[in-house]
């Protein structure tokens, strides 16, 4: 019998995403709000639970993040990721600063204390890296110029989380300095080591996965991801930096297979993940905090464009590609959820759970609108701006402003 009302519950849910990207596909918008909104009406609270697919979903929700990072990796090398490091770590620098100090502000401004600002500012840094492939995927960017400059400074991030997660664990855990030490080595350890390996060992890595039955490489690149993933994990490295290096250490024709074969599995677990996030947000939990998390919002998506404008506007790209990649840096998600997690199960503050729900829930839907819209609406009124220069008899003639919007006209 739960076996039966499993097939139903999972069957009814991936229908219902089938119509919901149909819906969103018909308007040319990005189905993920959907799916959240989805998984809100039908989660903890709301209109109809769901139970008994509760752990299935749960599953696939992880391995859709693991595979949107593995796609993501397939499209670069290891040499255009030690490359783009090297030359973007000041962006990560100016990430950290902008989009992490209103978080923990906004904790002692509440009077949370430090170690909830230390953590309220990580939910604020840190943006969603499956949300932002996902979206990318859907505008058809993934070729685009800036599209490098925002892997970089997901990257970065997703990096940084490797040293960031130990030490909130130690804090929220009371730990001592000598468990907290170890544990932040040995996760920094593991994280240089799949590094390292991706970097150096990529062809042998390729070679080895190679095949000509698309069966055999579809089954040896799927387990090497989710094997490497769960490692990592293991290790306190995220499981989505893990199988983002497995598809960095892939090149050439193994990895143009691989694409292709696990492009409509991506599409399917990532819409399971989106959904799950929703499954496991109490809408009750939502309007006491919403005020707080709307403001904070609102000022954590302007330092993310702010971000995304500088670091590539520092490589070089277009205005409208400046816009592009600030807009597509906007959404918060999964690591958000992870950090304030940690925080919740430890007892810390009581209201930081659902502030951080509240702020996630906000920010996931409005990122995809935001990577679609912020070039258009930049460009809008950078027009209007020029018109009503021009419309002045005794204005001067604005070179700079004419030198920006020439800058804008050209393609990238």
């Amino acid at each position: 019998m739960h076996s039966a009302v499993l097939l139903i519950e999972f069957g009814s849910i991936i229908l219902g995403l089938g119509l919901l990207g149909r819906f969103a596909g018909r308007f040319r918008l990005s189905p993920i709000p959907l799916y959240l909104l989805a998984g809100l009406a039908f989660g903890e609270g709301g209109l109809l639970p769901l139970g008994a697919s509760e752990e299935f979903v749960a599953a696939g929700a992880e391995i859709g993040v693991i595979l949107l990072l593995l796609m993501l990796g397939l499209e670069y090398t290891a040499g255009d990721l030690v490359t783009n490091l090297k030359s973007h770590y000041p962006a990560g620098l100016v990430d950290c600063a902008l989009n992490a100090l209103p978080g923990a502000l906004a904790a002692l401004l509440l009077g949370w204390g430090p170690v909830a600002a230390v953590v309220l500012a990580g939910v604020t840094w840190i943006s969603s890296s499956g949300v932002i492939a996902k979206v990318l995927g859907d505008l058809g960017r993934v070729g685009n110029r800036e599209t490098p400059v925002i892997l970089s400074v997901l990257v970065l991030e997703d990096l940084a989380m490797a040293v960031y997660l130990p030490i909130v664990t130690a804090l929220v855990a009371g730990a001592g300095l000598m468990t907290g030490s170890i544990t932040l080595a040995i996760a920094l350890g593991a994280a240089g080591l799949v590094l390292f390996v991706a970097v150096r060992y990529g062809r042998v890595i390729s070679r080895f996965v190679s095949s000509d039955d698309p069966e055999k490489l579809l089954l040896v690149v799927l387990g090497l991801t989710i094997l490497v993933a769960g490692v990592a994990q293991q290790l306190q490295v995220s499981a989505a930096v893990g199988a983002f290096l497995v598809g960095i250490a892939l090149s050439g024709e193994v990895a143009e297979g691989a694409h292709t074969l696990l492009s409509p599995l991506r599409d399917l677990f990532a819409a399971v993940f989106f959904v799950f996030f929703g499954l496991h947000t109490d809408p009750a939990s939502i309007p006491p905090v919403l005020l707080p998390a709307l403001a904070l919002a609102v000022v954590t998506a302007g330092t993310k464009i702010a971000t995304g404008y500088w670091a590539a506007r520092r490589s070089g790209i277009s205005v409208k590609g400046r816009w592009r990649a600030g807009g597509a840096l906007v959404a918060r998600g999964e690591f958000s959820i992870v950090i304030a997690g940690l925080a919740v199960t430890a007892g810390i503050e009581p209201s930081l759970g659902p502030l951080a729900t509240a702020y996630v829930l906000i920010l996931v839907v409005v990122g995809p609108l935001t990577a679609r819209y912020t070039e258009s609406v930049a460009t809008r009124i950078s027009r209007r701006r020029g018109d009503r220069n021009r419309r002045r008899p005794d204005a001067p003639e604005d070179a700079p402003q004419a030198t920006a919007n020439a800058e804008a006209s050209v393609g990238d």
